[in-house]
């Protein structure tokens, strides 16, 4: 099968999230399975230098954008049997020093910036010289090329338009401009209505493709039920709920090639579920490299993210503020966010140095590092669409402490679901008090050694590889493909 998918990020040539690695194992996964698969992603700033196997493509790119005409050019990488990637440059819209903002604030023409990948996928759908059978749009930033197809499947002349399946990574984040902004799209006004692309008086990317997509995916099962009800559905639950028959949730997987322990070059111990002793020599390490005491018998928490809160930082704060001063515990943290919570956090381990290191920032050698240095992983998300630091927790022997939420309930079982399959904490209230009982749960774990174990060797025995996340997107293809253009 021929197939097309465009992104804002992937991994590992730009990233900001887990839209990245999800898309770039995706792209890597289809193509050995045997499909023939393009992938359209933006030329950031320094990819060139960073990636210089690249070569331009003969494919000229001259878009309207409004009432001007804006050139690109497309350059190519094949990084894997079967998969193409293909990078669009424009300087004025993507050599920047972010991705979507400078100092924590939008990019005042992110609108512009957005609509013209959208519309380069809708060019590259019909007139790649191998034309795509399917497009697989991610997210906000690419979805209104889903409406520019579904227009161009109305004018005479066109023939086959390939399908088009919209995965929802996150529906808090819409695509939301002002309302003059949908003249950039060059599409008739009609467009512009509540059940098409307005969302009450602007623009809304996302809302367009749901309205107009041919498949909807979002990240993980218990997400796509979740996203249907007021809670969780942002505004789109009712349109949501009307194209419920076309909602998939399919979980994502983990590219076990980068996260595994056994070959891992951020990783200084190897270790496997069988032999556990590189995992003991790992968590010394990090203690150490840290300025934590190097105690064998403290157990040690990690956590890795975002620090906003949707990850939960604002209990994980509250929880951390009650346990750390009496409990045995050490906590190491590494993210970047809300300079508030980046503060209060710092605060924190000044006020704890024996028990607790936060780095602002974001290091893949450390994220290796604590995660497979850790024995327990906090992860108390508001809301989770998928998650994956749980499964990477899982394969590395750490124990993950999860709010049941989206992908964290998908995918992490709690001893009252099923004792013998057990693996992880689960709590349920969002309240500091809540997460702090179910830390205090691990404290108790920990002092079980069998049962610990059994929990350990659970988890790293626990699959989410990429082929069977892929054979779910496969048959997705399949079925919109059987079904015809809408």
């Amino acid at each position: 099968m021929r197939i097309l998918l465009a992104s804002s990020e992937v991994h590992p040539y730009s990233k900001t999230g887990g839209l990245a690695d999800m898309v770039g194992a995706l792209g890597k996964a289809l193509g050995r399975a045997g499909h023939q698969v393009a992938l359209l992603t933006p030329l950031y700033a320094g990819m060139r230098e960073r990636f210089p196997a690249m070569k331009p493509a003969s494919l000229p790119i001259d878009v309207p954008l409004g009432v001007r005409r804006l050139p690109g050019e497309l350059w190519t990488l094949n990084p894997h049997p079967g998969l193409t990637i293909y990078f669009l440059e424009q300087p004025e819209l993507y050599q920047r020093s972010g991705l979507y903002q400078k100092d924590g604030v939008d990019y005042a023409d992110n609108a512009e910036r957005f609509l013209f990948l959208s519309k380069v996928a809708a060019q590259m759908a019909l007139h790649l010289p191998e034309k795509p059978e399917i497009v697989h749009l991610h997210d906000w930033q690419v979805a209104m090329a889903a409406l520019f197809l579904s227009q161009q499947r109305n004018q005479p002349g066109w023939g086959d338009v390939p399908p088009v399946c919209l995965t929802i990574h996150n529906l808090a984040y819409q695509g939301l401009f002002p309302a003059w902004s949908f003249s950039l799209t060059n599409l008739p006004w009609e467009f512009f209505n509540p059940g098409m692309a307005e969302f009450y008086a602007q623009v809304s990317f996302l809302k367009a493709g749901i309205a107009v997509a041919d498949a909807i995916t979002t990240v993980s099962p218990r997400y796509a039920r979740e996203i249907t009800t007021e809670e969780y559905g942002c505004g789109l639950d009712g349109l949501l709920r009307h194209r419920q028959a076309d909602l998939i949730g399919i979980l994502n997987g983990v590219d076990y090639d980068e996260w595994n322990t056994i070959s891992n070059p951020h990783l200084a111990h190897a270790f496997s579920r069988d032999d556990l002793s590189g995992k003991a020599a790992s968590k010394a390490l990090l203690q150490a490299e840290c300025g934590l005491p190097v105690e064998p018998g403290t157990p040690l928490f990690g956590s890795i993210g975002r620090m906003v809160e949707q990850k939960g930082v604002d209990i994980c704060l509250g929880s951390l503020q009650r346990l750390l001063p009496d409990s045995p515990m050490q906590v190491v943290l590494l993210g970047a966010g809300s300079p508030t919570y980046q503060r209060a956090f710092e605060s924190l381990a000044r006020q704890h140095p024996g028990k607790m290191r936060v780095k602002i920032g974001f290091d893949v050698t450390l994220s290796h590092q604590i995660e497979a240095g850790s024995d327990f992983f906090i992860m108390p998300s508001r809301f989770e669409p998928c998650g994956l630091n749980q499964m990477y927790s899982l394969r590395y022997g750490t124990i993950p402490v999860v709010r049941s939420t989206g992908g964290l309930d998908d995918t992490v079982v709690d001893l009252r679901e099923d004792a013998g399959k057990a693996d992880g904490i689960k709590f349920s209230d969002y309240t500091s008090a809540a997460l702090a009982k179910a830390i205090q749960k691990a404290l108790a774990l920990y002092q079980e050694p069998e049962l610990f174990a059994a929990y350990r060797r659970n988890g790293m025995s626990a699959d989410f590889s990429w082929a069977r996340t892929a054979a779910e997107y496969e048959a997705v293809y399949r079925g919109i493909s059987r079904a015809g253009a809408r």
